[in-house]
């Protein structure tokens, strides 16, 4: 325990949007119960949040955001998670035990913890050698922890090989109440290349083994939300859902600059009216795909937010079909990037056509939303499979034999969603049986209060 009473504690995520944002709201979290924080992102991403926050007051002054490299040139696709995996960890395991040793020369004391990023084993490792408290953090759901956690029997059943490859194209449920998954779309099988599946595949397995040393394991959900890969996986604790509205404050660590111009927009639309689209900070779009959804979206005459980011097609001012920007000028807006929390959280938002990313899936359903569900890649399609198949908040997409989303499909789906008042039911008993868990005595409040004490112990 450090010489003043202020805990001071490091805490890494792995350098992607849909980790940051949860790590950083728990580090707000304890940062608010006195907690001096160290908020370690790589050196490029670094850059981007300090932009993304400029000039607002987003993160507290016991959060200090630090930088180190993740070894890969300025202009290297960090979206290559092969690459920039392989990279960081030849660079990163040395720089975080510099910083940290720099911290302590300078304060004449030690680090108190290191919280890392599930998939940064390396982190955990890293503290051990140097003897400091640690906790992991698993960003997605526990379902995928579980997943992860069950690679040696699945080896041992043949349906993977040693390097993660797919031997047998199958569903399979790990147990009852959890979602059916189609091997095909392992966390591991839906990113990249055969050579990126095998890294991220090691990094997931690594990732696990290193996790067993941690003193704390939590995850971004609730019991009620997932409670069968939380019996799978007994250590882990649920400190979900980890929003910025349950401590009155602002979400942070997005990588682009919000455009809260559109919640204005929003006061003017209708209650329960219009369809959020946005699919997060990595979903590509070829050309035609990109029309069809435009097209879907003008055919449900109904109004519509739709984040568009600047890299999400190849070209963003020529995707747009011809016409389609004078055709929906009075019910359509279209911004780089959106406050989605607050957009979630407005009344006038009917549903949310998702990428189905854990952060956007705990958002959506802590606002009681239905969803429409687009995934691209990772745990997505897991988190599908809970909203359509174990919730039943919302609908899949069905793809034409090219593979496509057509805009007919789309406009279909939102009929259907939007037309059964069931979705919106459950969707609602949903976000008060989720909520629950971050009111007084819930079990998402225990369990940082009791992580709060053993630090200060």
């Amino acid at each position: 325990m450090s010489i003043t009473s202020t805990p001071h504690i490091v805490v890494i995520p792995y350098p992607a949007q849909g980790h940051v944002i949860p790590l950083l709201e728990f580090s707000q979290c304890l940062a608010e119960q006195g907690f001096r924080v160290t908020f370690v992102n790589s050196a490029y991403y670094h850059r981007r949040v300090l932009i993304a926050v400029e000039g607002k007051n987003y993160i507290g002054d016991k959060i200090h955001l630090v930088s180190i490299p993740d070894g890969l040139e300025p202009w290297e696709d960090r979206n290559d998670f092969g690459n920039l995996t392989q990279k960081l960890l030849q660079v990163m395991p040395g720089k975080l035990q510099e910083l940290i040793d720099q911290i302590n020369g300078r304060e004449g004391k030690s680090i108190d913890c290191v919280i890392a990023d599930g998939t940064m084993g390396w982190a955990i490792e890293v503290a051990e050698k140097m003897n400091i408290k640690r906790a992991a953090v698993w960003p997605a759901s526990a379902a995928s922890l579980a997943l992860s956690v069950n690679i040696p029997k699945l080896i041992d059943d043949g349906i993977i090989d040693s390097n993660g490859t797919i031997i047998k194209k199958q569903m399979i449920q790990l147990a009852p109440d959890m979602p059916e998954l189609s091997t095909a779309n392992f966390l591991w099988a839906t990113i990249g290349d055969l050579r990126t599946q095998k890294i991220m595949f090691d990094l997931l397995f690594h990732g696990v083994q290193a996790m067993k040393a941690a003193e704390y394991l939590f995850c971004n959900s609730t019991y009620d939300l997932e409670s069968a890969p939380f019996s799978l996986v007994p250590e882990l604790l649920p400190i979900g859902p980890l929003l910025a509205s349950n401590r009155l404050g602002d979400s942070a660590g997005y990588f682009w600059p919000e455009d809260s111009h559109c919640l204005k927009w929003l006061d003017q639309q209708k209650s329960n009216s219009v369809i959020y689209v946005a699919f997060g900070s990595i979903a590509l779009f070829d050309k035609i795909q990109f029309e069809e959804l435009a097209l879907g979206l003008e055919l449900c005459n109904r109004p519509f937010l739709w984040v568009v980011r600047q890299d999400i097609t190849k070209d963003e001012n020529d995707a747009y079909p011809e016409g389609f920007h004078d055709r929906v000028a009075t019910r359509g807006r279209m911004v780089n990037w959106a406050p989605q929390q607050k957009v979630l959280s407005h009344p006038s938002i009917a549903c949310f056509l998702s990428h189905c990313g854990w952060n956007s899936t705990v958002e959506g359903v802590s606002n009681g939303v239905t969803f429409l569900c687009w995934p691209y890649f990772a745990d997505q399609f897991m988190n599908e499979s809970y909203i359509c198949d174990v919730w039943n908040v919302g609908l899949k997409f069905n793809r034409n034999e090219s593979g496509i989303i057509t805009r007919e499909e789309i406009k279909n789906k939102v009929a259907q969603v939007l037309g059964d008042g069931n979705f919106k039911a459950r969707a609602l008993e949903l976000k008060e049986k989720t909520m629950s868990s971050v009111r007084e005595g819930g079990s998402s409040i225990k369990a940082i209060q009791n992580f709060i004490e053993w630090i200060k112990a």
